[in-house]
């Protein structure tokens, strides 16, 4: 009988989960799964559980917010030969399951998870010593609106409120940063940057779906220089509605596998959404393929 770890944080958006365990579990047994289960205890449990446990089952379903699934990422990456990864959304922005098209209804996404959904193979990003599941970040971040034109709301939304925010500041202090990427190299003074295999970012839509390809081990590396104007940024924008890279103007947009990002002062990050450190010196390489993920259609 084939086996299925069950990692869940309890706390996660409206601690639903552990009031639909059993039926959870019961979706799972169906399939021809013998579960077991393990609730999360603290911050990072969910990577030790993986990697202590997750070798020895066929599958590991997480349930929790994306903290929780770059979490279990992190901890699966540490094993030889990771199981397959299902996932259960239940956190409050969900950015992985609106990319891999998975329900945030637990039941439907438990079926999925269980044997109805099938699994590809899954980039991972690699941050000096640490893993992340879909988005490493810098500099200015702003969840105000301001006033960004509504077509640009609509295109491409929680970067779009980002970027025209970041035009509405003119006192945000830049880093200035040596940036290596595959064999080529730019300097500059910049106000924000993203790398990301994702199409969803703080839970609104961040890049074009044909963009973004989840396996081709590649990311997608948004920078934002300064100086910088309203009118460059929607001219950036706009040029990223193209789907093509952009390498000109304030918003800088192009694929990369792997980037080192050298600055004259500490850069705090944010990976996956959470406090990632401060550093000078950052490399973040494409993991290609490194895992796979079941996703809905």
């Amino acid at each position: 009988m084939p086996t299925l770890l069950f990692i869940y944080n309890a706390s996660s958006g409206k601690g639903k989960i552990p009031e639909e365990l059993a039926s959870l579990v019961d979706v799972f047994t169906k399939a021809g799964f013998l579960v077991t289960t393990y609730p999360t205890q603290s911050k990072g449990d969910a990577t030790r559980a993986a990697r202590a446990l997750g070798g020895g089952f066929d599958r590991v379903v997480c349930s929790g917010g994306d903290g929780t699934l770059s979490e279990t990422v992190a901890g699966l990456m540490q094993l030889k030969r990771p199981p397959v990864l299902g996932y259960i959304p239940a956190g409050s922005t969900n950015d992985c399951a609106a990319t891999l098209h998975i329900p945030l209804d637990p039941a439907k996404a438990a079926v999925l998870a269980a044997g109805e959904g099938h699994d590809r193979p899954w980039d991972v990003g690699h941050f000096n010593d640490r893993y992340f599941a879909y988005v490493a970040a810098f500099g200015a971040f702003t969840e105000v609106s301001y006033d960004t034109p509504q077509e640009l709301k609509k295109a491409f939304g929680h970067l779009a409120y980002v970027l025209a925010g970041i035009a509405s500041i003119p006192t945000i202090a830049p880093y200035h940063i040596q940036v290596e990427y595959d064999g080529r190299q730019m300097e500059d003074d910049f106000l924000y940057g993203m790398v990301c295999n994702s199409t969803s970012v703080g839970g609104m839509k961040a890049l074009p779906t044909d963009r973004v390809v989840l396996d081709d081990g590649l990311f997608e590396v948004i920078l934002v220089k300064r100086p910088v104007s309203a009118a460059e940024i929607g001219a950036g924008l706009q040029a990223l509605l193209s789907h093509t890279p952009v390498e000109g103007g304030a918003v800088l947009s192009f694929h990369a596998s792997r980037l080192k990002f050298t600055c004259d002062r500490p850069i705090p990050w944010t990976l996956d959404g959470e406090y990632g450190g401060s550093v000078d010196v950052s490399r973040v390489e494409n993991c290609r393929q490194a895992i796979r993920v079941i996703q809905g259609d």
